[in-house]
């Protein structure tokens, strides 16, 4: 019997989950947004994914509410993508994929998660806990630092961004803000 296109015959909260962040662009597309990574250009680059699928992606994501479209310049116009608060729940479940594959699949460590506010270097735990303060730390508050693991000399600018420490969900600056834009 072929597998389905869908999870229709399901009746299953990860099966729904599924129809939405289950493919695998998507769940890169999802990881980027909380590096800071908004522009369409940007995910383009980093993920090296081809335009037609991306722009899909990014549509799907923004119909179910996960990321948000907002215009950054008016001539010519263009858009970034903000993960909003439906986006921001999917943290946990990112974290922990990353976990698992860290563990199970590549036995590399290419990202440090750490908890901003308190300060320490310790990783946080499996559940996004930190070890020092004993809380579950708010996504906006999660410093992301490189692993040993990680390519220190990057081919494309968002990776060699991604280099530095920096909180989760700050943007990723690639060019300088149109002058309208500045403050």
């Amino acid at each position: 019997m072929a597998l389905g296109k869908d999870y229709a015959s399901q009746d299953c909260s990860i099966a729904g989950a599924l129809e939405v962040v289950g493919e695998r662009w998507t769940l890169l597309l999802l990881r980027d947004a909380f590096f800071g990574v908004r522009r369409y250009n940007d995910f383009l680059v980093h993920l090296g994914i081809p335009r037609a699928v991306l722009a899909t992606r990014l549509q799907t994501l923004t119909a179910h509410g996960i990321l948000e479209k907002r215009r950054y310049q008016e001539s010519p116009p263009r858009d970034e993508y903000v993960l909003t608060a439906r986006g921001l729940a999917l943290w946990p479940t990112l974290r922990a994929l990353g976990l698992w594959g860290r563990q199970h699949v590549t036995m590399i460590q290419r990202r440090v998660f750490r908890h901003a506010v308190c300060g320490t270097d310790q990783e946080l735990g499996p559940y996004g806990e930190c070890p020092a303060c004993a809380v579950v730390v708010p996504v906006e508050d999660v410093e992301m630092l490189p692993g040993p693991g990680i390519d220190t000399d990057p081919a494309d600018p968002i990776s060699r961004i991604l280099l530095r420490p920096r909180r989760l969900l700050d943007p990723v600056v690639t060019e300088p803000a149109p002058a309208g834009d500045r403050v």
